[in-house]
C-alpha cells in the first residue's frame, strides 16, 4: 500500500469518527427529544383524565340539582326506580337511605318525607331491605346451585342471619324451607 492510500485510509476513519460522534450527538438529542414529548404527552393525557373527572362531577351535580328541584314526589319516586333499576346499588351491603339521598341528590329530610308519602314502604331502609329480599327470592329460585352465603352476598345482605330474617318476615318460611318449596313444586 503506498502512502497516498494510507492517507487517504486515514482521512476516511478520520470522516467516519467524526460522522459516529456526530450521529451519537443526534441521538441523545433524539432520545431527550422523546423524553420531552412522552412527558408532555404524560402531562396532556393527566389533563385530560382530570378534564373528564370534573366534567363528571359537574354532570352529576347539575343532575343531582335538578333532582333536588323536583317538587313532583312522583317523579322523584319514579326517578328512583329507575336509577334502581339501572344501578341496581342495593345490591351492595353498604347502599342504604343516606347512600340513595346522596345518589339523588336530596336531603335526607326529603327522602325520608317521599317515603312517607308515596309509598307502602315505610322507610328508605325498609325500601331497600324489600329490594333485597325480592334480589334473594329470585336467586333463591334461579340459582339452586347457589349457597345460602352466596345467595346472601349476592343479594346484598352483610350476613346470612340477616337474610334469613328478611325472607322468614316476607313470606314467613327460611331460604331453605322456599326452595324446598320450589322445588317439589317442579
Amino acid at each position: 500500500m503506498t502512502n497516498e492510500e494510507i492517507k487517504k485510509l486515514q482521512d476516511e476513519n478520520a470522516f467516519l469518527k467524526e460522522e459516529v460522534n456526530r450521529l451519537k450527538d443526534e441521538i441523545i438529542r433524539l432520545v431527550g427529544r422523546n423524553l420531552d414529548l412522552s412527558e408532555q404527552l404524560e402531562e396532556d393525557v393527566e389533563l385530560r383524565r382530570r378534564t373528564e373527572v370534573a366534567r363528571e362531577i359537574m354532570e352529576g351535580n347539575i343532575e343531582r340539582q335538578r333532582n333536588a328541584d323536583l317538587k313532583d314526589d312522583g317523579q322523584l319516586m319514579a326517578l328512583i326506580e329507575m336509577r334502581i333499576e339501572k344501578e341496581r346499588p342495593h345490591l351492595r351491603p353498604d347502599f342504604n337511605a343516606v347512600a340513595l339521598a346522596q345518589m339523588l341528590g336530596i336531603s335526607q329530610t326529603r327522602l325520608n318525607q317521599l317515603f312517607h308519602h308515596q309509598t307502602i314502604h315505610r322507610t328508605p331502609d325498609a325500601y331497600i331491605d324489600n329490594l333485597r329480599t325480592l334480589a334473594a327470592l329470585r336467586l333463591l329460585r334461579d340459582k339452586p346451585n347457589y349457597t345460602i352465603a352466596v345467595v346472601a352476598e349476592e343479594a346484598g345482605f352483610s350476613n346470612v342471619r340477616t337474610l334469613q330474617r328478611r325472607i322468614q318476615d316476607a313470606i314467613g318460611m327460611t331460604p331453605v324451607e322456599y326452595r324446598l318449596m320450589l322445588t317439589r313444586d317442579m
